[in-house]
């Protein structure tokens, strides 16, 4: 909004405001940005949770959980929207309106919320302790997740929407054969030459299982005071310079990506995602005033699904955002063994000594902090792999 708005004082005066040109710079508005969402978070953070607490809006703790935890029963959840206000009012004022993509990862990450905040208001408000059904909630981000994957099976191969619509109706008339063109390719990391075709369906499955497998494996991590914000803040920041990369026709074909045209704009969102989780990891870290609850995992880690996807570093997602794979992959191990040792031998048997991983540390020994710093500086080591692979390829 200010981009435009700047460019139209400037046709003005040209003379006069010749200094708004620097607003042209993607850096430059990508770093307002950051401080914006930044400044917002700090600024709306205390009324955020004084509105909370008076609605009463507690976060239920589990009695068969970890003991220490049971002090934390009644800190306001649904501290997400914080994090969305700062996203949303910082990437709309310093982006390019005229850019597809990002409007596309702001309608998957608020789609996404919505789904978490009714999930925590049935939880919290309503004391339904299941909250939204699994298979509702699963119903509605498949809804969201094919959308989108849908059409960015053709946006990230052309320049515009009305070529967008072209490629469209040229695979509906071929029978739904033609193939994508090379930029939807799955890029393997660490090579230069190799990619795999994988057609529209392909795409769309793809995509499909990186969104909605994002936005769940960053709300299993959401356990503990300030472990699933510093490392969407880490990962968020490194996809912020893939997009920069893939963006531009010039590094784009020195290092040897794709180039996707728009895709550099995405660094603002990525920006602007930094600033407010960093807002958010002032209250939220231990011991938290605010947690985050479902309108924030759900819709932060949508977003970083999606932001992969248009990136084409699906690969590198699931290696910089390990700590959430692995948690993700914990919850389903221990899910699976415990129902297959109960059907086997008439009582449920555990691998881990509790899910998800972060609680199994807990449970070993490691107190919250610990579990919490060790994870981040994992991730802080998985985010430099992933951007290594800038060059290493």
């Amino acid at each position: 909004m200010l981009l435009g708005l700047f460019n139209w004082l400037q046709s003005l005066y040209p003379d006069t405001l010749s200094f708004l040109r620097v607003f042209q710079y993607l850096t430059l508005r990508s770093v307002m940005a950051a401080m914006t969402a930044l400044l917002i978070g700090l600024g709306l953070g205390p009324m955020v949770i004084r509105r909370l607490a008076a609605l009463k809006i507690g976060q239920p703790i589990r009695e068969y959980g970890i003991q220490a935890h049971l002090a934390k029963s009644g800190t306001p959840t649904m501290g997400g929207v914080l994090i969305l206000i700062g996203i949303g009012v910082s990437t709309l004022l310093w982006f390019d309106w005229s850019n597809r993509f990002v409007w596309i990862v702001l309608l998957v990450t608020f789609g996404f919320g919505a789904i978490g905040w009714v999930d925590d208001w049935r939880k919290v408000v309503q004391k339904n302790p299941e909250g939204m059904r699994s298979r509702e909630k699963y119903l509605w981000q498949s809804i969201i997740g094919l959308l989108a994957a849908t059409y960015l099976a053709f946006a990230i191969s052309e320049n515009s929407n009305q070529r967008v619509l072209e490629l469209f109706v040229n695979w509906v008339t071929s029978g739904f054969t033609n193939d994508l063109p090379p930029n939807a390719d799955l890029l393997v990391p660490f090579f230069k030459t190799v990619s795999y075709p994988l057609g529209f369906w392909g795409f769309v499955i793809l995509s499909y299982l990186v969104m909605v497998g994002a936005s769940n494996a960053v709300n299993l991590t959401d356990g503990l005071d300030g472990l699933a914000i510093m490392p969407v803040v880490m990962v968020g920041s490194a996809l912020g310079v893939f997009a920069y990369v893939v963006g531009s026709s010039v590094y784009s074909k020195y290092l040897l990506f794709p180039y996707i045209a728009g895709a550099g704009e995405l660094l603002v969102f990525c920006a602007a995602m930094a600033g407010a989780g960093l807002a958010f990891l002032w209250f939220n870290t231990h011991p938290a005033q605010v947690f985050m609850g479902d309108v924030g995992a759900l819709a932060l880690g949508g977003a970083l699904g999606t932001i992969a996807i248009i990136v084409r570093q699906e690969i590198v997602l699931a290696v910089m955002g390990g700590i959430f794979v692995v948690e993700a992959l914990s919850v389903m191990a221990q899910v699976s063994y415990f129902k297959y040792t109960k059907k086997r031998h008439g009582a449920g048997r555990r691998i881990l000594k509790m899910a998800p991983l972060h609680h199994h540390f807990e449970k070993s020994g490691w107190n919250e902090t610990q579990v919490v710093v060790r994870f981040w500086i994992i991730t802080m080591l998985l985010c430099l792999i992933g951007l290594a692979t800038l060059k290493l390829r």
